[in-house]
């Protein structure tokens, strides 16, 4: 059974800094795409960033480029995020998920990426990061 679970939230001023972790285990298949959404009050989840596990080739939103830096450690598992510059917007509940794909690097650079969040078939629980002004 596949599993992720966030850790690494909390509340931070503006213009700080968090790192999220997902921890994955379960995965047997040979490639597949880890993904990071946000949800805020109010608002529809959207995609923050994915990686491949096959390159660590990256995807980001416009709305963190140059801010967050996804990252993935085959060897732990786990998929990182590190979070600079905070703002208050990016406050929301942070989710990992994890799409099996068929090309892990094609799918990140070239193919969905973020828009498709049906194929992203497994969730975490989410941690809550808030922002103060």
């Amino acid at each position: 059974e596949v599993q992720l679970v966030e850790s690494g939230g909390g509340l931070v001023r503006a213009g700080g800094s968090l790192r999220l972790s997902c921890a994955v285990s379960g995965v047997t298949f040979d490639e597949y795409v880890i993904g990071w959404f946000r949800q805020a009050p109010g608002k529809e989840r959207e995609g923050v960033s994915c990686i491949s596990n096959r390159g660590r080739r990256t995807h980001y939103a416009d709305t963190v480029t140059g801010r967050f830096t996804i990252s993935i450690d085959n060897a732990k598992n786990t998929v990182y995020l590190q979070l600079n510059g905070l703002k208050p917007e990016d406050t929301a509940v942070y989710y990992c998920a994890v799409a099996e794909v068929g090309n892990s690097a094609w799918y990140v650079t070239r193919g969905p990426a973020l828009s498709t969040q049906a194929d992203y078939h497994t969730w975490g629980p989410g941690t809550q990061v808030t922002v103060s002004s």
